[in-house]
């Protein structure tokens, strides 16, 4: 499927490109790098774009190096000071103060990234990319996230529909877990782990839907040390305490899911792709479940491109632009979108009728309508706060609000020391 989508888009779209391309002073061969994290359907993607890239641009040469995703922000930020890093790179929404503190990544060029133009064609939640007036990186695609569920375990325990409320999935949750003899969980009726995509569904869900707030609305004050905050809380620990999901089964909440052993699991769109590839498993997608009020809430996010330091003026640097020009256009968000099941960044492209009805999209484009992006001081060390709240209760025996409280406070912390800088 994936050879087939690629030879039509190179053999209908190479014309334009060349048009939109046009082509580097006498046609001097150029090669560049561009780096991502390894993430097998992101790859897989970004081997198209360059294969169609080329073939509109021959006198320029993109080598694309990918990196596990553990040790990937601490080798851009040793390579590109060094001379030795991409020239286009790869990084979350979420670590954009950080590059531009280091001086890893430069603005983009005005004359071909407007931002006139980016705000009235990408999706309102890109404006994070924006300092002082000027776009530092663009998006191919966004996330939004959604509850994935094994129709076969579904099938099995007679359950027509997947839930549409918090209670309706605790209850499917309760008839798909299963224990052995010894009372040990063999499968859950869903997946746990701040680690993965919970902490987002806590912050940006959870405590929207019990009637809170996360975050000021500029997102420097810590706000979820409520009540709200506590019944999302009690809520989220709720599914270990009442059996139906354990911290830690199968080490990742995605890999339990995909060796078909949970019933539910909430992630991002971004993992369609790797979906799609698992023989064997039938699974669907739905909304994320409404809050005890009907309250809908989601979390959106995305992996954003820019140029980096290394790309000085001349050749190279005229290369990136114009890779760059191509990585964020329409039809690169369409194969995107084919290939790993992330969201078109431009609303024409992402917001059309038959993708918002789509049985696999669908659920994530719509979620988007009520999404919220969390402004990240430290995206890392933010998320390791959910990490150590959820453990001080399940490990240690806190009580939940003394968790909940201590996690604030260091939360506020470290963006307390962010914004004081």
């Amino acid at each position: 499927m994936l050879k087939t989508y690629r030879n039509t888009i190179m053999a209908s779209s190479a014309a334009a490109l060349m048009s939109m391309a046009g082509g580097l002073a006498n046609a001097e061969q150029v090669e560049i790098e561009y780096w991502q994290y390894f993430f097998e359907a992101r790859v897989d993607a970004m081997e198209v774009l360059i294969e169609n890239f080329e073939a509109a641009n021959p006198d320029i040469t993109v080598t694309m190096t990918h990196f596990p995703y553990a040790d990937y922000r601490t080798r851009t930020a040793v390579a590109i000071p060094a001379g030795e890093g991409p020239d286009v790179v790869q990084l979350f929404y979420g670590w954009l103060n950080d590059y531009i503190e280091a001086g890893l990544i430069q603005p983009l060029p005005e004359e071909t990234f407007p931002a006139e133009t980016i705000e009235a064609e990408f999706f309102p939640m890109v404006s994070a990319m924006e300092r002082d007036g000027q776009y530092y990186a663009l998006p191919t695609a966004v996330r939004s996230l959604a509850l994935f569920y094994n129709e076969r375990l579904f099938e099995r325990a007679g359950i027509e529909e997947p839930p549409t409320t918090l209670d309706e999935m605790m209850e499917i949750a309760e008839a798909l877990t299963e224990r052995d003899g010894a009372g040990n969980i063999t499968q859950v009726g869903i997946t746990s782990g701040m680690t993965a995509q919970d902490h987002h569904w806590f912050r940006e869900v959870l405590i929207r839907q019990f009637g809170g707030e996360p975050y000021t609305e500029d997102y420097q004050t810590v706000t979820y040390d409520s009540e709200a905050g506590l019944e999302a809380l009690n809520f989220y620990l709720g599914l270990e305490e009442n059996g139906v999901s354990q911290t830690g089964f199968m080490d990742e909440p995605q890999a339990a899911f995909r060796a078909g052993r949970a019933g539910m699991h909430i992630d991002g769109s971004f993992r369609i792709g790797a979906l799609n590839s698992t023989g064997g498993l039938q699974w669907g997608v739905t909304e994320l479940p409404a809050g005890p009020d009907g309250t809908s809430s989601n979390y959106s996010s995305y992996w954003v491109n820019a140029i980096t330091t290394g790309a000085q003026e001349g050749p190279e640097y005229e290369a990136s632009v114009k890779f760059m020009e191509y990585i964020t256009s329409p039809e690169a968000m369409e194969i995107w979108l084919e290939v790993v099941g992330e969201l078109p960044a431009r609303q024409e492209v992402g917001l059309t009728e038959d993708n918002a009805n789509d049985p696999v999209f669908g659920p994530f484009i719509r979620g988007l309508e009520y999404a919220n992006t969390t402004l990240f001081a430290n995206e890392s060390a933010q998320r390791q706060e959910m990490v150590d709240m959820v453990a001080r209760v399940q490990i240690e025996g806190m009580d939940p609000a003394e968790a909940l409280s201590m996690a604030a406070e260091a939360e506020q912390a470290i963006l307390d020391e962010y914004y004081a800088d």
